[in-house]
């Protein structure tokens, strides 16, 4: 037994010495090519050359570019480590690995971040670090203007994103560390290219979209370089780790041959984002398809694009021939043959990541160089003095008409690109299982398609041209999403389809199905999903929004009306799934109680509706009363016009609602007496017949008490 076992493991311990040695050093090389190419753009576009009136010195203009690029690749890895110990590896060494890759790199991107917001500062200022008054100025910047402000908080969120990262354990700890990153990276997007200029919430969406999947995609398969680097090297000691393996080089192949499919998963979608996100940065920057082939910046923009399709071919590489590979790698063989073919694909795998990190840094260099650089269409133009356009970033659109409501498009990359996920995910998810022989309902697909076409068109249509402009229109966008989608979306039975369509994992790493099911069944989400706690929130939510702050920073700030929206959705999901919902979830009341629980929803909706009617303060006044509209009611006529659509609009969803429970109640009753009848032919009428036998005792009993 001894001799067969050590003949077994030797070809697969091997495996370590076949990666080849280029892969180790793929990440020093990739900060290298990525501040070659943003010299080189640099150079192309003159963006770092020393001004006509005064020059904060060479070595701040180049220094500043230089501390970015870098600075990027740090966040990158940061968000890929977290996300990969959170969602490609189980605990063990692999998970601690990815942490501390994580908790080096933000340290780096704390540090370069001070770099950059000196040296920011210096370029904005055109003052030189040594002059007396840099100090008070700096000070200044970082706490009175916005950029400073950004700045500085990107540098203490990555600070602290390095403790937390290192003091936290398994994929919880890291799923919540990575919301700081994040966060960081909103910052990053609200300070980009046009921030300040029309199209305000375009450009940052865009920018944030951008920015996550590419720190997603470069971070993820930095960490997975940087994995497939520790799977060479066996463990010194030789030891257990938390989840049992040993350690050695054939836990390591293990390990990372999982994590590949999965973050091949991943980089396809942060494709798709960048990709989407970049052709919309460019429509915003460039003036026209001839700013596109006849400016430097539009040479950038082609140079970006040619490199983004060549990481997307070798992404394609990597799923046609290395990932299927790899899948056999972790199938434990016994043949020398078996062994080598796994080497084979380690190795195919090593050469296609080296160049493929190569290649991201050239990416991460040019787009660099890209934000350093003055597009054709400047960022400060303000073409329109209006009211509207000071208020929104965007021209009065025309009149309101019925037609409008339907022709009247205004693009929110984050919401698009998130509407057009949801309907593909669903699909290929139902698709599996009807490759695989088994139904799911058309009409649930109906249902959850339908209601994410509705929530493109609420965050991309006419509620949200109008709905910046007028109550009235924000109120109808606000009742669509908050009863009429929730109620599509829940009948769509999602959960379900995904514990069908996803396998579970056996290594003791976190998925989606994992990750979904541990939050349907843990302490928080049972508390949210109960049936009461569920109506508190849908009902009182509305008048904590509109009756504090909430609603105007809703209005000013991007970043509050992402918030608006995933909240009044959310809050009807979690309200509808607890009255119709098909998914697990929340213990569900009896019937008779969601019939109640709806018709106070109603009434709560009656009631907020007719108090808006009445109301003759205007609501966020600063916003809606300067817009300066020559069509249309006046504001608080329009207030009150909200109101009513609140009451009478809002109602019809709800009554649907309740159509829907007094239906799933007849069902339920039909169902228990089929129940009951199927129970009465396999016993004969058992349950009748004792009933009929008590009530027979029960009158003998009286009849002899009477005597």
């Amino acid at each position: 037994m001894t001799a067969t076992s050590t003949g077994t493991d030797a070809p697969r311990r091997r495996l370590a010495g076949l990666l080849p040695g280029a892969l180790p050093g793929a990440l020093p090389g990739a900060a290298v090519v990525a501040l070659a190419f943003v010299v080189a753009a640099g150079a192309l576009t003159s963006a770092f050359a020393a001004g006509a009136f005064s020059d904060p010195g060479a070595l701040v203009r180049w220094g500043l570019p230089v501390a970015q690029t870098l600075g990027n690749l740090a966040a990158a890895l940061t968000l890929g480590g977290l996300v990969a110990a959170a969602g490609f590896v189980g605990p063990g060494r692999f998970q601690r690995i990815a942490l501390t890759t994580a908790a080096a790199s933000s340290s780096a991107w704390a540090l370069l971040g001070v770099v950059a917001l000196v040296a920011q500062y210096s370029v904005v200022s055109l003052t030189p670090p040594d002059d007396a008054a840099f100090g008070p100025g700096l000070w200044k910047y970082v706490t009175e203007f916005e950029l400073g402000r950004a700045a500085l908080i990107i540098v203490v969120l990555a600070a602290v994103t390095a403790m937390a990262a290192l003091a936290v354990r398994g994929a919880r700890g890291a799923l919540a560390v990575a919301v700081m990153p994040l966060v960081a990276l909103a910052y990053q997007a609200s300070t980009g290219h046009a921030a300040g200029a029309a199209g305000h919430s375009l450009a940052v969406g865009a920018m944030f979209l951008h920015l996550v999947g590419a720190a997603l995609w470069v971070g993820g398969l930095g960490v997975i370089a940087v994995m497939v680097v520790a799977a060479r090297r066996p463990r010194p000691d030789g030891g257990a780790d938390e989840d049992g393996a040993d350690g050695g080089a054939d836990d390591g192949a293990d390990a990372w041959a999982a994590a590949v499919p999965r973050f091949s998963v991943v980089a396809g979608w942060c494709l798709a984002a960048v990709g989407f996100s970049g052709v919309v940065s460019a429509w915003i920057r460039l003036g026209s398809v001839g700013d596109l082939v006849g400016t430097r910046y539009g040479w950038l923009v082609l140079a970006k694009a040619v490199l983004l399709a060549g990481l997307g071919a070798l992404g394609l590489v990597h799923r046609r021939r290395v990932v299927g590979h790899l899948a056999r790698l972790r199938t434990r063989g016994t043949a020398d043959a078996g062994d080598l073919q796994r080497g084979a694909a380690a190795r195919l795998f090593a050469r296609l990541a080296a160049v493929e990190v190569l290649v991201m840094g050239a990416v991460s260099g040019v787009a660099v160089g890209l934000a350093s650089s003055a597009p054709p269409v400047p960022d400060d133009v303000v073409v329109d003095t209006s009211p509207a356009f000071r208020l929104t970033g965007w021209p009065l659109p025309p009149e309101l008409t019925g037609a409008r409501w339907v022709t009247e498009w205004r693009l929110d990359p984050l919401f698009a690109f998130a509407c057009v996920a949801g309907i593909v995910v669903y699909l290929m998810w139902a698709h599996r299982l009807g490759r695989r022989g088994d139904r799911w309902p058309v009409g649930r697909t109906i249902s959850w398609c339908s209601g994410v076409v509705i929530v493109a068109w609420v965050t991309n249509g006419g509620p949200a041209v109008y709905g910046e402009v007028l109550f009235s229109a924000h109120m109808v966008g606000h009742m669509i999403l908050a009863l009429l989608v929730p109620m599509l979306l829940v009948l769509g039975a999602p959960i379900t389809l995904l514990m069908r369509a996803i396998p579970a994992r056996k290594d003791g790493s976190r998925g989606p199905r994992e990750w979904t099911l541990g939050f349907v069944h843990s302490r928080w989400g049972r508390l949210v999903a109960n049936p009461i706690v569920a109506a508190v929130v849908f009902v009182g939510g509305m008048i904590l929004f509109y009756y504090t702050p909430a609603f105007d920073w809703s209005l000013r700030s991007h970043v509050g009306h992402v918030w608006m929206v995933v909240h009044f959705t959310m809050a009807g999901y979690l309200f509808a799934n607890a009255l119709v919902g098909i998914d697990p979830g929340p213990q569900r009341p009896s019937h008779p109680l969601r019939i109640v629980l709806l018709f106070a929803s109603m009434a709560f909706h009656a009631f907020f509706g007719v108090a808006l009617m009445s109301q003759t303060t205007l609501l966020a006044a600063s916003w809606f009363g300067n817009m300066g509209r020559p069509w249309g009611d006046s504001a608080i006529v329009d207030q009150q016009l909200g109101g009513s659509v609140a009451w009478g609009i809002g109602e019809l969803p709800t009554l649907a609602l309740a159509i829907t429970v007094a239906v799933m109640w007849t069902k339920s009753d039909e169902r228990e007496a089929k129940r009951r009848d199927r129970q009465a032919d396999r016993t004969g009428d058992a349950e009748l017949a004792d009933y009929n036998a008590m009530l027979a005792k029960m009158a003998e009993r009286d009849a002899r008490n009477v005597d």
